[in-house]
This record gives structure tokens, C-alpha cells and sequence, in this order.
């Protein structure tokens, strides 16, 4: 095999990771990260998305057998954060769900990516894992398809009830101080531009 080992590239990926989340973290503090996206965050979104990118059209995904749980989950999280690229995340859930059919990544990650992609593209998620404010100021779950079986499919990839996460998501929320907008409407439509602009929506 030429080129790095696939544990040197498990520790790319877990130094990519940790390079978002000490960002993230840094944002939160300054009271700058919930502000639509920030141009630093969406930076290195772009940044580790073009370097998996690349691993994955060398070398295939990187799941468990290869790069460990730690390092799947940190391919897995690159992908979740790379909304500026429609297209790779698309080839993502792909790879994803080949990956978790082998046995080679748990389920619950095609799933989520699923849900991610679903909402970007304005159609209803399945497990209701992707939230934001509501227009009445509160952090909801975004539209979810067959509301009445969406616990049986979490369970299926072994999450909790939709009321736990709710009330997780909330608390987490709270505790790092993220806040609702200040102008909800003028929000969505920022958001609605910048999902036509990077080709989400039409």
C-alpha cells in the first residue's frame, strides 16, 4: 500500500475533529458561533470536507476496521458539518450505508446524515435528529415524516424517545448559551439564500 497508513490517517481525522471543536468552542465563548454561519466555522467545514474528500476518492471510507470507532465517527462528523457541499454529502450517505449494510460503521450514522440532507433539501427527516428554533423561540425538532412512527425508527438505530432528545437538546442549548434569533423570519430567510446559493434548493 502506498501513501499513509490508515492509522496515520485515523489521526488526521481526529486532528481535523479537534481543530472544529476547539473553533466551535471558541466561537461559543465570544457569543459569535449562533450567529448565522460564521465565516471562520464554515472555513474549516470546507477545509476538512475537501481533505476526506480526497481519502475517500483514494481509498474508500474510512470505517471501523480501518481507522477504528473514534476515527469512523470523526469521517462521520466531517461529513455531518460539510453542508456547503451538496454533492459530497449526497456520495457520503452512500458510502455511509454500504459501510453500516458490512457492518463497518453503526447504523445510526447513514441515519443521521439521512436526516441532515433530508432537511437541507426541505423534505421531512425520518428521526427527527435535526433541530432548530422554532418561530415561537423554542429548539424543535424540523418536520418529521409518519410523526407517529418516528420512536420505533429511532429505536431501530438505538436512540431514545423524541421527548428525551428534545429535552437534551434544549439543556445543551441553555448551558452554552445559545439563544433564539433575534429576528426569526429575517433568519430563514438568510437560510433560504444560502441553500439556493450552494445548491440545495432550486
Amino acid at each position: 500500500m502506498t501513501g499513509p497508513s490508515w492509522n496515520d490517517v485515523r489521526r488526521e481525522l481526529l486532528a481535523l475533529v479537534e481543530e472544529d471543536q476547539q473553533l466551535r468552542a471558541e466561537l461559543a465563548t465570544e457569543g459569535s458561533l449562533f450567529d448565522g454561519y460564521h465565516p471562520r466555522m464554515r472555513a474549516v467545514h470546507e477545509a476538512n470536507a475537501e481533505r476526506l474528500a480526497s481519502i475517500v476518492n483514494q481509498r474508500g471510507w474510512p470505517g471501523e476496521p480501518r481507522v477504528g470507532p473514534d476515527g469512523a465517527k470523526a469521517a462521520w462528523l466531517i461529513v455531518q458539518h460539510a453542508i456547503g457541499r451538496p454533492a459530497f454529502l449526497r456520495e457520503a450517505l452512500e458510502a455511509l450505508r454500504l459501510a453500516a449494510a458490512r457492518g463497518e460503521v453503526p447504523a445510526l450514522q447513514p441515519a443521521l446524515l439521512e436526516d441532515r440532507i433530508r432537511t437541507l433539501e426541505g423534505r421531512l427527516q425520518r428521526y427527527g435528529t435535526q433541530f432548530d428554533w422554532d418561530e415561537s423561540g423554542e429548539l424543535s425538532p424540523l418536520p418529521v415524516e409518519d410523526p407517529d412512527g418516528i420512536d420505533e425508527r429511532r429505536r431501530a438505530i438505538g436512540l431514545g424517545p423524541l421527548d428525551q432528545s428534545i429535552r437534551a437538546q434544549r439543556q445543551a442549548a441553555a448551558s452554552e448559551g445559545e439563544r433564539p434569533p433575534r429576528d426569526w423570519h429575517a433568519r430563514r430567510r438568510g437560510m433560504e439564500e444560502w441553500l439556493r446559493e450552494v445548491g440545495w434548493r432550486p
